[in-house]
């Protein structure tokens, strides 16, 4: 796919992968819509862009509120006038026992990971179907693939993703819309930090896996070479990735090595 001036809508852009995505689209002159809760931080995501204001729109979503998809994509066509890739990458990580997770943490991991990305893409897709052209790309997760200690809702989410894309992506083929999933192994970003716990306080503690992960522009420049090669799916990160082929190969020991890893955390 030819990036080159396309309208473009990034979730999750205010920080990590998002703001990556961003500054790796300006090489393409993108028309790019900006969204995420924080709005003070998409101004400094703009600022940082050094993009024309009749290419940028600042649009703060939360993906909780399901039910707005539809007025946020209105506010985008009002604007562009066309919708061309949306990279639904907005999301929330988690981090505690399953016994010690409440049921209304649960429930906003789901709603924000699952609920909220669905609904944004479906709005999103009437429009492409109209146009009879565009492309859905979602952040998903290698714990798409499999689940860990500790990580259950989150994990649980992102499976949910694999699901639903998969199947979504048939339905819009006769229409000329594409969806690739990417799953992201260890980036380093602050997705462990901000991760919320089994009583939804924020968690404050970050991941060696993640300080050590791949940098979010090695990330974004990953992706965004994925999009232009029109894939279908990508995993990005390094030797962590290994582990999709092992559990596959060999689940028995996959799982064994996974728990001992996880003891003591």
């Amino acid at each position: 796919m030819d990036l080159t001036n396309k309208v473009v809508w990034v979730t999750g852009a205010s920080s990590g992968i998002g703001e990556a995505i961003c500054y790796e689209l300006m090489k393409y002159n993108c028309k790019v819509i900006l969204s995420a809760r924080r709005e003070s931080e998409l101004l400094r995501v703009k600022k940082e862009m050094k993009i024309s204001e009749e290419d940028v729109l600042i649009l703060p979503i939360d993906l909780e509120k399901t039910k707005e998809a539809e007025s946020w994509t209105t506010k985008v066509m009002e604007r562009f006038g066309r919708m061309d890739v949306l990279i639904n990458n907005g999301g929330i990580s988690q981090k505690s026992l399953v016994e010690e997770t409440t049921e209304e943490v649960e429930r906003k991991v789901m709603e924000i990971n699952y609920f909220g990305n669905v609904a944004l893409a479906k709005a999103v897709a009437k429009i492409m179907k109209q146009q009879q052209s565009g492309k859905i790309v979602v952040t998903t997760s290698i714990l798409g693939k499999f689940g860990l200690p500790f990580h259950s809702t989150y994990a649980a989410s992102k499976h949910a993703l694999y699901g639903f894309y998969d199947s979504f992506r048939l339905e819009l083929k006769k229409d000329n819309v594409s969806v690739l999933l990417v799953a992201p192994g260890f980036i380093n970003t602050n997705v462990a930090l901000n991760s919320i716990t089994g009583d939804g306080s924020t968690l404050n503690e970050d991941s060696p896996a993640q300080i050590n992960g791949m940098k979010t522009t090695i990330f974004a420049r990953k992706l965004v070479g994925a999009i232009r090669n029109d894939r279908n799916h990508i995993y990005i990160g390094s030797k962590e990735l290994l582990s999709i082929p092992f559990k596959t190969f060999f689940p028995n020991l996959f799982y064994s090595i996974m728990l001992k890893l996880s003891k003591g955390k």
